[in-house]
This record gives structure tokens, sequence and C-alpha cells, in this order.
């Protein structure tokens, strides 16, 4: 096995060079494209236009004015208790795993034959949204709630350049995440996952409480998310960690269906007890991409069992035109 790439993470990263939000939002020609967004714009402590972070109703129409100005998306809506995802963070994720596909091809590899799983697509569906529109690339997303993944396909009939480049699948057993999904035929080029941070309720609340804390400076005893989440795309018992082990050991079963797995990985007191835990199954290869947006400081573990050699092959014999 080749020796895991652990790239130092620095705090003065900028977001990707091709993430549309490296620089400023420009609030008042997305109000133009997105009226209703004008009435959560407000001067922030400097004087300048910008939103109230900890009102979700504000973050919510502040990601919908994103995707519609910046990436040509007319309709994004789902149930107010689903997690609203921040735009930028996500399109992080898949320019990162961008350039991972492209170093065992000729560069980035563009189009529908380029296959990405997405664990647990919620009713947002943002991940293939993002992909598709950015590399054109196919999406297999699944789920385990019924209701998400309506949601998610009437995002998905509303938006014309998403149709038939993203199939939705539903996740019957909540104790598997590959197993059910993947199907005999599939080929795929990477799995991506944003998986449940909280290991319970209690936990959730207390993090939901510090966030708040350091949006507002006050302190709230039953605050609301401001990126909204419901039970199952928050909480999953053991957490983070127990859930990136629970894809880990699934993932040896598709080891020859599935080119890269990856999952971000938050809390990074998390990423030794995954990397010793990961070892054990024996990739080929593992790979950890750090990511940066604003203050916060995340990464990716992306793990294979090919060789250079056959992830070369791979693409030779999956992306011939």
């Amino acid at each position: 096995m080749s020796k895991p790439i652990k790239r130092k993470e620095n705090p003065s990263i900028k977001l990707h060079p091709r993430n549309k939000n490296k620089t400023r939002y420009d609030l008042s020609a997305m109000a133009k494209t997105c009226p209703a967004l004008q009435d959560f714009i407000q001067p922030n402590k400097r004087g300048e236009d910008s939103i109230n972070f900890s009102d979700p109703a504000a973050v919510r129409m502040l990601n919908k004015a994103i995707l519609q100005f910046y990436y040509g998306i007319e309709y994004w809506d789902f149930p107010k208790e689903n997690l609203c995802p921040p735009i930028p963070g996500r399109a992080e994720y898949l320019h990162h795993i961008a350039d991972l596909l492209g170093e065992d091809n000729e560069g980035i590899p563009m189009g529908k034959n380029t296959i990405c799983l997405d664990v647990g697509t919620g009713a947002s569906c943002i991940y293939p949204i993002i992909g598709v529109t950015e590399y054109r690339w196919h999406f297999i997303a699944s789920d385990i709630d019924p209701n998400s993944l309506n949601a998610a396909q009437k995002n998905i009939d509303n938006n014309p350049s998403l149709k038939g480049n993203i199939i939705l699948r539903k996740q019957k057993n909540a104790k598997h995440i590959f197993k059910g999904i993947i199907q005999s035929k599939d080929k795929i080029d990477i799995s991506i996952c944003n998986p449940p941070f909280h290991s319970s309720l209690e936990e959730a609340t207390k993090g939901t409480r510090r966030k708040v804390k350091n949006l507002t400076g006050k302190k709230q005893k039953s605050p609301k998310l401001n990126f909204s989440g419901n039970y199952n795309e928050l909480i999953y018992e053991g957490g983070e960690y127990q859930f990136i082990c629970n894809m880990i050991t699934e993932s040896k079963i598709f080891a020859k269906q599935v080119l890269w797995f990856s999952s971000l990985v938050s809390k990074e007191s998390n990423l030794k007890k995954i990397y010793k835990f990961i070892k054990n199954k024996k990739p080929a290869d593992i790979q950890t991409l750090p990511i940066q947006t604003g203050n916060k400081s995340s990464r990716i573990i992306a793990w294979t069992y090919f060789n250079v050699a056959e992830r070369k092959k791979w693409f030779e014999e999956n992306h011939s035109v």
C-alpha cells in the first residue's frame, strides 16, 4: 500500500480557484435575480451589505439566491425542517474530488461518463445539483427518508438542466450505506458523503447553542439551527466516526465497483482513529484533502482499492469516447 498523503491544513487557505463564491457575494446583483433576497439584506458592523447568519430564513434565502445567480438553478425548495446546506462549502468538496479524479486521468473528467454516488443526498439534492452544473457528471443519489427523496425529485423535475442526470435511490435499511444502493452493473468513479455529525440530540443541541452564541454573542436555551436539519441528517448513533467506519467496512464489498470512496470528516480529532480503522481494510491508497470555508477548517478523506496503474486503466475502459 502506498503511504497515505496527509496534506497540511493552512488556516489561510482560500476557497478553491474554481469555486464561484471565492470572492464576496454580490448581494445587490443577487437581489436583482432573486428579489426575495432584498428583504434579508442588512448592514453588518462595518456597514457593509450582509444578512443575519443566525436567522434560518435568511440563510435559506441566501443559498437559494446563490444557486439562482451563480449556477442558473431557477427552482430550489424543500421542507423547512430539512438541512439547508451552505453552497460554497458543498462546492468545495466537489472541486477537490474533481482534482483527485483528474490525477488518475488526463485532466478532470467531464460529462455523463463520470458517475458519482452521493450518500445521503437530502431534500436539497445539493451535491448532484452542483456536480451536474459544474462538471456535467451523472449522479446516483441515495437517502433513507422518502420525504427528502420526494423533495429532491421535485428539484430535479423543475430544472431542465438536471433531468436525466440524477437518479434517486431509497436506502431501505438504516444499518446499510452502500448495500441496497449500488447495483451489480454499476461502475462508480467516486462516492461522496457529508455524514451525520452528532451522536445524540443532546450533542446536536449543545453544538447549536455554541454556533448561535458565536454568531450573535447571546446564549439561547433552545436555539434554532441556522441551517436547519432533521434527525436523520444530523444524528447517528456513534456520530460521524461510527458512520464513516461503517462506510469503510461496506466499501470493501464494492471495492471493484467504485474507483474512489470519500467522506467529509468535520472533527479533526476523528481523523487519526479513522486512519487506523481504514488501514485494516488494506486500501491501495488513502488521501486527506484539506478544505477551508471561511473560518472553518475541514477535510475530505478518500480511499481506493485500485493502485495507480489500475486507476488509469479504469479511465481508459470507462471513459473512452
